[in-house]
């Protein structure tokens, strides 16, 4: 029977292996394809924009400004900086400039370290004790197997990061800051100026209570996930699966240095990721909306008598030391896909334009990608005071970034639902078939890791090995002899890895994700006058 199981296994790899293969040669074929087409109508040369009134922050900027952004977090402070370099005068306004102290937003993918380095900001995580993250350890049952990101092509510099996100972003602001033509204000934006369907500017209030307004021919909403601007610019359907508990473990080991843990824990996954050389991070996933009271002493109760039980026995006792530390903190973990209205004057960005579950950090990567594909897009532009035309061009940015933001969003919501302990039979069998499906190594872990790094974010390819999973864990279900029952499970098996992944790839949109070519918007060309 380990014979038969063995050949099993060896013939659902090579299955996986073979499908993976066809389907990523396919995405590789679509992507050289290049842009083309006719450029768009001119716009006129420059306005003078209004003087920006001072707030706290960095010095008001010399001339009309050319962006606002709101809401300097990681996407507004890099975005910042990226356009500032580029010579726009940039208006930056915060509610709050002072460091930020979040529980997400702690771990860099190596693809989004790439996008770092792409935009001059690789620099932001030096000097705040961050922690170079080589892969994922997974635990389930007792067992636990190694996936290391596939590293050997990049610098030796590449890799994930992992820190305090409050440090992180105060680098980068300070960097942002550093720049003539960037200023940082603190104040909070209270609504969009528009006129005639064009916005405008911002309204927004500084500490002293005073209400002002700032105009520039372009503001970009990057306020984060708690937007309260985000529904004039897009149709947000929010979503909230389960709750971070978020705890800091000191002076703690953990079994596999430089690694994310990642434990398939009943109900739901428990992550653990170093944030300094003595701090780890550790967040428990709890499904729903409601979490235990921590006031009350019941969360307490509840992470000492749920959760303990299932994390590794190296880190029990720091974890109960956490516990009675007293510093558990808790966040709603978002969903949103991007649903924009092209509107003239206005864009969205970072959260406040689309969230994935948080569980394989992918969020700042996406972010970094969007800003990398907004720059390149806006480079070409002397001025952009045509908001109509320039609104028309910038349609080709939700295009654009689609293959790389919807395979790190589809991924996420697909490994949240698969890596969640499920009383169905077919939907355990699936979590288990995903466990030893990138225990076998080899392409099998290679090509997931690479996808969840944001080192190959190519949709094709997560298609591919979530349903090679799906097989694989078919084909153990035959195993020692097929029998009704299995084979029952094994049908409900792959209606269901169709029922999680396909209502995330047609609310990320089918067309753009897989087949951003035959989008019109693809080829949209700068407006000639702008050359």
């Amino acid at each position: 029977m380990a014979a038969a199981a063995g050949v099993w296994q060896l013939v659902g790899a090579a299955a996986a292996t073979l499908l993976a293969a066809v389907l990523v040669a396919v995405a590789l074929g679509r992507q050289r394809q290049r842009r083309r087409g006719a450029p768009a109508q001119g716009v006129p040369a420059p306005e003078d924009g209004c003087a920006v009134a001072d707030g706290q922050g960095s010095a008001a900027v010399d001339g009309p400004t050319d962006v606002i952004i709101v809401g300097a977090g990681v996407a507004g402070s890099a975005l910042a900086y990226t356009l500032g370099k580029d010579g726009r005068r940039v208006h930056v306004i915060e509610r709050d400039l002072t460091e930020p102290d979040r529980i997400v937003g702690e771990l860099l993918q190596p693809g989004g370290y790439l996008k770092l380095m792409e935009l001059g900001l690789q620099d932001c995580v030096d000097e705040i004790d961050a922690q170079r993250v080589l892969g994922y350890a997974l635990f389930k049952d007792g067992k636990n197997t190694k996936l290391s990101y596939p590293l050997e092509k990049f610098h030796s510099d590449v890799a994930g990061r992992s820190f305090h996100n409050g440090r992180f972003i105060q680098r980068m602001r300070e960097k942002a800051a550093s720049l003539p033509n960037v200023q940082l204000e603190q104040g909070t934006v209270t609504s969009l100026l528009e006129e005639n369907g064009t916005v405008k500017g911002v309204q927004y209030k500084i500490k002293s209570g005073e209400e002002l307004k700032a105009y520039a021919p372009l503001t970009i909403v990057c306020d984060g996930c708690f937007s309260n601007l985000r529904r004039a610019l897009c149709s947000p359907k929010v979503e909230v699966p389960s709750c971070f508990v978020g705890l800091v473990l000191e002076n703690c080991q953990l079994p596999h240095a430089n690694h994310g843990h990642v434990i398939l824990a009943n109900p739901s996954p428990i992550l653990f990721y170093p944030i300094s050389s003595t701090e780890v991070r550790c967040l428990v996933d709890v499904p729903g909306q409601k979490v235990p009271s921590i006031a009350s002493g019941e969360m307490a109760n509840y992470l000492k008598t749920v959760v303990a039980p299932q994390i590794p026995p190296e880190i029990y006792d720091s974890f109960i030391a956490a516990i009675d530390k007293g510093s558990i903190r808790t966040m709603p973990n978002r969903s949103m896909p991007a649903a924009p209205h092209p509107t003239p004057g206005a864009l969205l960005m970072g959260d406040a334009f689309n969230m994935r579950h948080p569980l394989t950090g992918g969020g700042m990567t996406v972010a970094l990608s969007d800003i990398v594909v907004l720059r390149n897009l806006l480079k070409p532009l002397r001025n952009l005071h045509d908001a109509s035309a320039l609104c028309k061009y910038l349609e080709s940015f939700y295009t654009l970034r689609k293959p790389v933001a919807s395979t790190i969003n589809t991924l996420a919501g697909a490994l949240y639902k698969v890596f969640s302990a499920s009383p169905d039979k077919a939907r355990d069998e699936m979590r288990q078939a995903c466990f030893d499906y990138l225990s076998l190594g080899g392409v099998c872990s290679n090509g997931p890791i690479a996808l969840l790094s944001g080192l190959n974010p190519r949709p094709l390819s997560l298609v591919a090995h979530f349903f090679a999973v799906a097989i694989f864990g078919v084909g153990r279900l035959m195993l020692p002899l097929p029998s009704p029952k299995r084979m029952w499970t094994g049908a409900r098996l792959i209606s269901g890895a169709c029922g999680i992944i396909f209502p995330i790839i047609k609310a990320e949109g089918v067309r753009q994700m897989f087949f951003p070519a035959t989008v019109p918007a693809y080829y949209r060309a700068p407006p000639e006058a702008e050359f």
